[in-house]
């Protein structure tokens, strides 16, 4: 009755009443019990996301005795906060989880919807031709977030404790604010212009009206009280009542096409993973609407009938590239969200189809793009959005997470008094069949637009599990989020032991079938080899910086020790750490800032 009580109370509170009914609250649930966990045993579990405030907010869940569920919503809205460049509560993810009881799996597509009044041809203009930017900047490039939807799912079926109590150390970093360094400022200084056409946006994320540098303190007053009515009302706190309406209210304003109703029809999809074998191994990826499981599985089974274990370096290379372009134009041709389009999915995951396309791989020659189709080339563009975390309780339950914006700030638009800066997902659409999008990919209907429908994702949160142990990964990236995790599991699979810091440091390229070019991070590789791999054909792009943000998590099954690794390209944490139930909680629960 107290808990319903503290929930339910909605009259201001002065700061130090605040702290007080957080501090009894949090005692509440600190000694409550909750398990096995509850009698004061202590548990390994490793946590590695791409924020370090991030990565301990999912530990402090996890001493209090939730589990890797709860663990994955603290993480999730901690993210939403200190990483607004990458993800927030106006955008959506997916999240891949175990759960050790029963061997379930199952992955909760968050993803954004297009709204109601959506049209195939919303951003061309009367010739038909895409309008610049319409699809990316501004609230009319945003579809309906599925985040704060997925973070009540994750809570209410999966988890162990209070939403609110795994919501508390988000809404202490929106309310109290955090330093921000090296990456925000870069971030922020390449979409200064999106971010400043949003008065809103403009007070929270810029100062004086430009992007401010390290150790600028990133306060989100209005975001915390945001966070604060979904940690008391659940999914109404969000899409119906007072923060909906003036979520809609804003984006119509600014020439948005949201409405409540958009807000009140959203609802979180569980779906069933993408599960193949590979050299022995048992990888679980993501179903569409992400790319991801089918790409990795059409690439990994054309490679299995490769000789890539005996070949050299250049040559492994060669073969890689070959499945990578193969699986990329089944990607541009045939996926979209399964709600609306027929997919022929049996056909691409089986190896029967893999055999005939790796029959086509010549093992001396590239086989240019166009003599597998005719569409035309296009620019390719860096990924720096989204993000990811991995988590392995001591249980064993397990979550690998990808959230996003699109692009670094999204839309760049932030929905009037609400705090939520908005995705601009809906360029993750066809806009015109053949025409590219921000990272370069081609489409055609399977992923138009149409009210309702989920744009193709590329984010892949992975599990992969051999004899050995259980690996858990995924990465920010764009399109080369797939080829990324492609990577680190013929790194693993194939390398001398499991080394997650080997694995997330790995040396990156990427092709994507169109454009035709090997894309390699800078001074990655020796000049001999990539022109070995030009003599056969390929053409190499080297770009100006190095891509990706892999966040890993393994269990190995022979010693049960945990391991978590970061990405050194980016800023991120990783931890194995003793939780304990026991460990007093470092923060008030929810109060309104």
């Amino acid at each position: 009755m107290l808990l319903k009580a503290l929930f339910a109370w909605r009259a201001p509170v002065p700061r130090r009443d605040a702290h007080l009914a957080g501090y009894v609250l949090a005692m509440l649930l600190v000694f409550m019990p909750w398990g096995a966990d509850a009698q004061g045993i202590p548990r390994a579990a490793a946590v590695a996301a791409a924020q370090p405030l991030a990565t301990e907010a999912g530990l402090r869940v996890l001493s209090m005795g939730g589990n890797a569920f709860d663990a994955a919503v603290a993480v999730s809205a901690a993210l939403a906060v200190v990483e607004p460049y990458g993800s927030g509560l106006g955008g959506g993810g997916f999240w891949l989880l175990h759960r050790a009881a029963d061997g379930f799996e199952v992955m909760v597509d968050g993803r954004e919807r297009a709204p109601g009044a959506a049209t195939r041809d919303m951003y061309l203009d009367a010739q038909g031709r895409p309008r610049p930017r319409a699809s990316l900047d501004g609230p009319l490039a945003a579809g309906v977030p599925g985040l704060p939807a997925g973070l009540v799912h994750l809570a209410q079926r999966y988890g162990r404790l209070p939403l609110a109590a795994s919501l508390a150390p988000a809404i202490g970093y929106a309310r109290d604010g955090f330093a921000v360094g090296q990456r925000y400022a870069l971030m922020a200084r390449e979409r200064e212009a999106a971010l400043a056409a949003s008065p809103a946006a403009a007070a929270i994320f810029l100062q004086d009206g430009k992007a401010p540098g390290p150790g600028f303190r990133l306060v989100q007053p209005d975001l915390a009280r945001t966070l604060v009515a979904i940690a008391r009302h659940g999914r109404p706190g969000f899409y119906s009542g007072p923060v909906a309406r003036e979520l809609v209210a804003a984006v119509r304003q600014a020439g948005g096409i949201w409405t409540l109703q958009d807000l009140r029809a959203y609802r979180v999809v569980e779906r069933k993973p993408i599960r193949f074998s590979y050299r022995g191994a048992t990888i679980i990826a993501a179903p569409p609407p992400s790319s991801g499981g089918v790409v990795l599985a059409e690439s990994l089974q054309i490679l299995e009938r490769l000789p890539l274990q005996q070949a050299e370096e250049v040559q492994r290379m060669h073969f890689v590239i070959e499945a990578m372009r193969r699986a990329y134009q089944d990607r541009a041709r045939h996926l979209g969200d399964p709600d609306h389009v027929a997919m022929p999915l049996q056909r691409l995951l089986s190896r029967d189809y893999a055999a005939r396309r790796a029959a086509g791989v010549d093992p001396d020659n590239a086989t240019p793009s166009l003599a597998l189709d005719g569409e035309p080339a296009a620019e390719l563009r860096q990924g720096t959005h989204t993000t990811h975390f991995s988590i392995i309780d001591g249980e064993g339950n397990r979550v690998a997470g990808t959230l996003s914006l699109n692009t670094m700030f999204g839309s760049g638009f932030v929905a009037g008094r609400s705090g939520v800066l908005l995705n601009n997902e809906m360029d993750d659409f066809v806009i015109k069949p053949g025409v590219p999008n921000a990272y370069g990919l081609v489409g055609n209907a399977a992923n138009a637009i149409q009210p309702g429908k989920r744009p193709l994702s590329s984010m892949s949160p992975t599990f992969v599990e051999d004899a050995r142990g259980v690996l858990v990964l995924g990465t920010p990236g764009g399109s080369r989020i797939i080829s990324m995790v492609l990577l680190g599991i013929l790194d693993h699979l194939h390398g001398p032991s499991p080394d997650l810091r080997r694995l997330v440091a790995l040396p990156r390229y990427h092709h994507q079938y169109l454009p035709d070019r090997v894309e390699v991070e800078p001074d990655a590789f020796p000049p001999a080899l990539l022109q070995a791999l030009e003599l056969r054909g390929h053409t190499i792009h080297a770009v100006s910086r190095r891509w990706g943000d892999m966040q890993a998590a393994y269990l190995d099954k022979r010693s049960g020790r945990l391991d978590a690794a970061s990405d050194p390209r980016g800023e991120g944490m990783s931890l194995v750490q003793t939780v304990s139930v026991r460990r007093p909680l470092p923060m008030p629960m929810p109060v309104a800032p």
